[in-house]
């Protein structure tokens, strides 16, 4: 049984039932919000975007107590509000036609294509600060870029069975009960969306080579990657990404796949002329992933201006995929807007 700010679960669980015989919609909220990080990171599971993750867990709490009569003192506080906030966030996915009309495609073989996963113009990171201590955020796997965005082409009911099941640990009768399908309904769910995984994932390896120092090996793997960034020097980027690595734009539906196209693209784009201007770097996580701030300092300007975010995905030691996010992210991530010049 985990704890939270000094109190078990069952206290927790006994302190809301008196708020709400109480009536004390304060008390209640004071005690349900404890659970507020790891709602957070459940909605963005599900969603796949940070600002609707937010406005489904203010939402969750808003339900919460409009429907308080429905919690019983004796079930678990923490059980009865992951049922609300997975029925927020399906709520959010059948409201919103983009979501909608993507759901499943995971299923058809059409997905294969790295391309596809452009689809999901919605997805936005999240910072490590945001993720919180408990083992459930810790699964690596399930956090990362390239699984959120894979799980946001399965089907509702698919994506909730796995994050129920498999993630939160939650029983096939519950999971059940919470979908309002049978036993074997919400299986089958969970048996299609393990299948459509594996299917389609990359296969994971580990970041780094057997008998390598992770911190440090990802720290001089950073330093090659921003030093590339500044100085500029296409070329530099030749040694550290891997010859068929993706590169996504979210929410820009191009996507590219080989180190080549990517390199190209970037200079076609200006990066590395004289005109581009000059970069500065701010390391920071996302994701669980090491991600790279980038400000541009454009020609004739003063100040450093923030310009994208870059989440990478290491394998080997190599990058083997940088997702690049636009500046309206840095806020989340407590990054300035604006660098200024030494």
């Amino acid at each position: 049984m985990t704890e939270r700010q000094g109190m078990t679960e069952s206290d927790e669980t006994a302190a809301a039932a008196a708020a709400v015989r109480a009536g004390d919609e304060s008390a209640f909220n004071s005690v349900a919000k404890q659970h507020r990080g790891e709602l957070l990171v459940h909605c963005y599971r599900m969603l796949g975007s940070l600002h609707d993750a937010e406005d489904a867990v203010q939402e969750t709490f808003t339900r919460a107590w409009q429907y308080r009569e429905s919690f019983k003192g004796d079930a678990s506080l923490r059980a009865w509000l992951y049922r609300i906030a997975t029925n927020t966030s399906l709520d959010v996915i059948a409201r919103d036609r983009r979501r909608a009309e993507l759901a499943g495609i995971a299923n058809d073989d059409s997905s294969r294509d790295p391309k596809a996963l452009a689809e999901v113009t919605w997805l936005q990171p999240i910072p490590d600060a945001l993720l919180g201590p408990d083992a459930v955020v810790l699964t690596k796997e399930t956090i990362e870029l390239a699984f959120l965005t894979l799980i946001q082409l399965l089907t509702p009911q698919q994506r909730a069975a796995l994050l129920l099941r498999d993630v939160l640990g939650w029983s096939a009768k519950e999971t059940a009960e919470l979908l309002e399908v049978s036993v074997a309904a919400a299986n089958s769910a969970l048996q299609r969306a393990r299948a459509t995984l594996q299917a389609h994932l990359p296969a994971h390896r580990a970041e780094w080579p057997a008998g390598v120092e992770a911190t440090a090996a990802e720290r001089e793997l950073l330093r090659k990657y921003t030093e590339a960034t500044e100085t500029p020097d296409l070329s530099a980027f030749a040694s550290i990404i891997r010859d068929d690595a993706i590169f996504r734009m979210p929410p820009d539906p191009r996507v590219l796949v080989g180190r080549e196209p990517m390199i190209r693209f970037w200079a076609e784009g200006g990066f590395g002329s004289e005109d581009f201007g000059r970069i500065r770097c701010v390391v920071t996580r996302a994701n669980r992933q090491p991600a790279v701030a980038n400000y541009l300092l454009a020609k004739g300007d003063s100040v450093y201006r923030a310009m994208t975010l870059d989440v990478l995905r290491i394998e080997d030691g190599v990058i083997t995929e940088i997702t690049t996010f636009a500046p309206d992210v840095f806020d989340a991530f407590g990054l300035p807007q604006v660098l200024q010049t030494p």
